[in-house]
């Protein structure tokens, strides 16, 4: 049941962040005056809508996307240009089916005749709400709740050591080595004061000290007020990198987790936070043609790792999974379940801001050349070009929506048969 209520929590959670990203548009076409006839959640067959002036408001019954319908959105075709050939023939098409949507009395509220930095607005004002809403979530959680930070203070101990492709089911499976922490006599609870004759107070330079470490090694933890000291055999093994989690690299194994504890934010601290998930997030999508094998791989039964591409069935799957969760309480589950929300909410800005049609950074992309043409026009005093003619790319945004429709179907796929697993 509550796998089924996370699902639901989450999907919903998503329709809203769909829905927001659309009013974003919707509110900045309004205040410069371009005509919007519709504004939809949803494609497909129209389940529910309403009129109210001159725009349609409704919901559709495949809840996987949402968009808005500005009419003129491509400028009509210059005088004497060719309209013969396939190419031709498309971008024509695409025109005609943006031309059909004005009336009369909408001459003057088309969205290619506003000046480049109005529908730059417009366009961004859409991503720019996904952004607003993972900033609040963030926010909200970082300052009023407070994020995990590990301790120098033992929280478990390993038994034995396991490959660094195997999970860890708390079993020790026959033949594997003791982990050298439970060789040494280290205990939960234990606070780590010294390793190697060096005091540590975070966890960040201890660990770094572990890994880098090999061999016999004194170590001095605080136990129930008395510092006890330990020696141990540090064991060399294959562990995932630090800043790439996918790849693996020989380091000094001791076998322990530490504690965490949860830390309020500062603004400062959120806005750092912030940069880099932003950051991160933007190295995520770079990365999204690079995970193609890894995807195949998963579908064809291969251990999928836990950063690996998700889609909505794969994201709505996981908000269950976090709900269902009993190993924690509640308002955890509910914590994790916001984040991962404001991730996709992150997500969303980052994608849509890249400068490809039909993306909103495409349309960006238009207006900036178009706003630069015209610059450069009144630099050497020749006439103005005229306003950016986006139709002629429609065939190339045609190209990006079939990749898009392949590498979202390639994900899904995944999703259903090899789901990512948070725990």
């Amino acid at each position: 049941m509550l796998v089924v209520l996370g699902v639901l929590l989450f999907a919903g959670g998503l329709l809203f962040s769909i829905a927001f990203h659309e009013l974003g548009h919707l509110a900045a076409a309004k205040m410069f005056g371009i005509k919007v006839t519709q504004y939809m959640v949803g494609f497909g067959r129209t389940l529910f809508s309403r009129r109210r002036g001159d725009t349609e408001y409704g919901v559709k019954a495949v809840p996987l996307g949402g968009y808005i319908r500005m009419i003129g959105m491509f400028p009509p075709r210059r005088p004497g240009a060719r309209t013969t050939g396939p190419i031709r023939s498309m971008v024509e098409d695409a025109r005609e089916a943006a031309a059909e949507e004005v009336g009369p009395g909408d001459e003057n509220k088309q969205f290619y005749q506003r000046s480049p930095w109005k529908r730059i607005i417009v366009m961004v004002a859409g991503p720019a709400m996904n952004l607003i809403l993972a900033a609040g979530v963030f926010t909200g959680v970082l300052m009023g709740y407070g994020v995990a930070q590990p301790t120098t203070t033992v929280s478990s101990v390993s038994e034995c050591v396991l490959p660094a492709n195997v999970q860890d089911t708390g079993r020790c499976p026959a033949g594997a080595p003791p982990a050298p922490a439970a060789a040494a006599g280290f205990r939960p609870g234990d606070r780590i004061v010294e390793f190697a004759g060096r005091p540590y107070q975070n966890w960040g330079e201890l660990q770094q000290a572990i890994r880098h470490s090999s061999g016999t090694v004194p170590v001095v933890v605080e136990r129930q007020g008395q510092r006890v000291p330990l020696t141990v055999t540090l064991m060399q093994t294959q562990r995932p990198k630090l800043d790439d989690p996918s790849k693996t690299e020989p380091v000094g194994f001791l076998g322990l987790a530490p504690q965490q504890v949860m830390v309020r934010q500062s603004i400062g601290g959120v806005a750092s936070t912030m940069g880099s998930y932003i950051s991160l997030t933007a190295e995520k999508i770079v990365q999204l043609p690079s995970r193609v094998p890894g995807l195949l791989d998963a579908i064809g039964g291969q251990q999928r790792s836990q950063d690996s591409p998700v889609g909505i069935v794969g994201a709505s799957r996981l908000g269950g999974e976090v709900l269902a969760h009993d190993q924690v309480s509640v308002g955890s589950r509910l914590i994790v379940l916001a984040n991962l929300l404001a991730g996709l909410n992150l997500s969303l800005f980052a994608l849509n801001m890249l400068p490809i049609l039909p993306l909103d950074g495409g349309h960006v992309a238009g207006a900036v050349w178009e706003s630069l043409r015209r610059w450069l026009a009144r630099l050497v005093r020749r006439p103005d070009p005229g306003p950016f003619d986006t139709a002629k790319l429609m065939p190339l945004a045609y190209g990006v929506m079939v990749i898009f429709i392949a590498y979202s179907l390639l994900v899904m796929i995944a999703d259903i048969v090899n789901p990512v697993q948070l725990f």
